[in-house]
């Protein structure tokens, strides 16, 4: 044999032992299968081989070293790569997932006495390289046997491609992430991310809304901070090893429990398909607490697309029957054209071309103002928007921003339907409830600017002081027609609709609302919406609340009866009853009469029948 035919016969024998050496370790997984000892036997049998052959050729040992480290450095080289592809990740692939997931740091989000609302913990997701995958079909054998919920086929698709990194699963549970392990499959492995968890469920969830799989905001104050940068804040101070400052919301989340404890009382004593709340500072425009039922949990939201789930205080546009009324009397004060002493008169029903304007509870006589807010006159509160004019009308709504889409921190939001045309039929009809439907939240908005001495300010999710809120705000009514505003409402609580609602010692004020339902374009009789406007306590304002109840049903206890009074407004009280001693509303027992809160303007009234 010559010296050529040796060193080809040589390179053959050592590359097979080297193909074999790297099959084994490709098989097994593991780097212990060809670690520094199967090294070191691949080249012992390389110097073996070619000193005992290299003497029969009668070469000098000199060259048999040269040619013996040669082979060995171009061999070690290979196996190294086989090795490499079989066992070690693609570095470039798998970082920058690692990342991109690093980047996704949400910051935790408090109500305002600290309590979590929202946080990440750290979870593994699994992930594979297909390119380093050897056998797929025995991969997908594998991993379907450990992981029964992936679906065979698109696994396969998955681990078939020439990609460096595809997601397999995200957030295993340990003991799954233990059983993938346990396989020794080269080229899959972990990767540890975060994952928004909402420690109370749902009974934030239309406030906080969700994030997906990839911690990106979807809906709600989540939403508000990937727009906001505070997300992106979170995720830089977390790069550099600290983490932001939680979120501090006004929500209180002892107040929320309460009200959605209630809330769903009313709707399952009442039979009604849902229901909403809000609890708002009047003096600050923040938002306590806020409820639509039903709703859903955040930590799995499958439901969250439901149309009956959504959030019914922003994203409903209802027709809020008489508790525009406040608005109405409102305008009709503060122009000067009317005062607490007007008279409107309600002897019979107030005719417009073929339509005939009715009480509900017809009085047959002229009314007062306190009269027609007491006893909610159709007919006396059409006259005063009548006497006021379709453009002054229009331009109060539009001043108390009932006419547009109102925006807050929350993303979602909807847009008032008005009338095409809007004449004095719809000036008449909107006076007192009906022609204009918009979102609750906007009615909190309003009618705190009637208690609070006038002041409009647009509610807040996020904590303020009443300094910073009344630098936002703008005056829309003179100080006294707010005082008369609370005077007419803690008379109705006293006289009126809203008696049930009278819980003794806190003050309570309102004005309650029954609406029919529009269905295929007519009002339906028997699909009513209830609701419900309470401010407590009377004598200096402070909360701002709003119950709706959504086709509430007729109880042998209210007599047949499914409007506001007898539905909503007692579901109102228990959440004050309950609500004021969280908030920190002292009660009194011998509080003045609602006469003597007109005291400050030197105002009179004689008595409401």
């Amino acid at each position: 044999m010559n010296r050529d035919a040796f060193l080809s016969a040589a390179a053959r024998g050592c590359g097979a032992s080297a193909r074999a050496v790297g099959r084994a370790a490709i098989t097994s997984g593991r780097w212990t299968a060809f670690g520094l000892r199967g090294l070191f036997r691949l080249l012992k049998k390389l110097f073996f081989l070619l000193v005992g052959r290299g003497e029969g050729l009668g070469l000098t040992n000199g060259r048999l070293r040269i040619a013996m480290l040669a082979f060995g450095i171009v061999y070690l080289t290979i196996v190294g790569r086989m090795v490499q592809y079989a066992v070690a990740p693609d570095v470039g692939a798998v970082a920058k997932a690692s990342q991109q997931v690093a980047a996704v740091s949400r910051p935790d989000i408090v109500d305002r006495n600290g309590q979590v609302l929202a946080t990440d913990i750290k979870v593994s997701s699994l992930y594979a390289e297909p390119k380093n995958i050897i056998d797929v079909d025995e991969a997908v054998e594998l991993l379907s046997g450990a992981l029964p919920e992936l679906n065979r086929d698109e696994l396969r698709a998955r681990l078939s491609t020439k990609k460096g990194f595809v997601w397999l699963k995200r957030e295993v549970t340990p003991r799954e992430q233990v059983a993938v392990f346990r396989l020794g499959i080269p080229g899959v492995g972990f990767i540890q991310e975060n994952k928004r968890i909402y420690p109370n469920g749902d009974i934030v969830a239309h406030i906080l809304g969700f994030a997906d799989v990839d911690n990106k905001g979807i809906a709600g104050i989540e939403k508000y901070l990937d727009t906001s940068g505070m997300t992106a804040k979170a995720a830089a101070i977390a790069a550099d090893g600290g983490r932001m400052e939680p979120i501090h919301l006004a929500l209180d989340l002892k107040v929320q429990h309460a009200v959605r404890d209630e809330l769903a009382a009313g709707i399952k004593k009442f039979k009604a398909i849902a229901g909403s709340a809000a609890i708002a500072d009047v003096d600050t425009g923040e938002i306590v607490s806020l409820v639509s039922l039903p709703d859903y949990d955040p930590n799995n939201p499958v439901d969250a697309l439901k149309p009956d789930r959504i959030n019914r205080v922003n994203v409903g546009v209802f027709e809020m029957g008489s508790t525009m009324k406040a608005l109405t009397i409102a305008m009709g004060l503060d122009s000067g054209k009317f005062n607490l002493q007007s008279r409107m008169d309600a002897r019979a029903p107030l005719q417009y071309g073929k339509f005939r304007i009715h009480d509900f509870h017809p009085t047959n006589r002229v009314l007062t103002i306190p009269e027609v807010f007491v006893h909610s006159s159709n007919i006396g509160t059409a006259r005063i928007a009548l006497g006021m004019g379709v453009d002054a009308h229009k331009a109060f709504l539009a001043k108390m921003r009932q006419l547009n889409r109102l925006q807050t921190e929350l993303p979602e939001s909807a847009r008032p339907i008005l009338p095409p045309r809007w004449g004095e039929l719809n000036t008449i009809t909107i006076s007192f409830g009906h022609g204009l439907a918009i979102a609750p939240i906007q009615s909190v908005m309003a009618v705190g600017a009637l208690v609070n001495g006038g002041y409009l300010m647009t509610p807040t999710f996020m904590q303020r002081t009443a300094a910073e809120a009344r630098a936002a705000s703008v005056q829309v009514l003179k100080p006294s027609t707010s005082v008369a505003m609370r005077y007419l409402m803690r008379l109705n609580a006293e006289k009126g609709s809203a008696k049930k609602a009278d819980i003794p010692g806190y003050r309570v004020g309102g004005k309650t609302g029954t609406a029919e339902k529009v269905v295929g374009g007519r009002y339906a009789k028997n699909k009513n919406l209830t609701a419900f406007t309470a401010v407590f306590p009377m004598d200096k304002p402070k909360y701002m609340m709003l119950v709706v109840l959504d086709e509430p049903q007729a109880l042998p206890e209210t007599h047949g009866f499914a409007t506001s009074g007898w539905n909503v407004v007692p579901v109102g009280g228990k959440m004050v009853e309950r609500i004021a001693p969280l908030l920190g509303v002292e009660p009194i027992y011998d509080a003045p009469p609602a006469q003597d809160l007109l005291a400050s303007i030197g105002a009179t009234v004689g008595a409401v029948r």
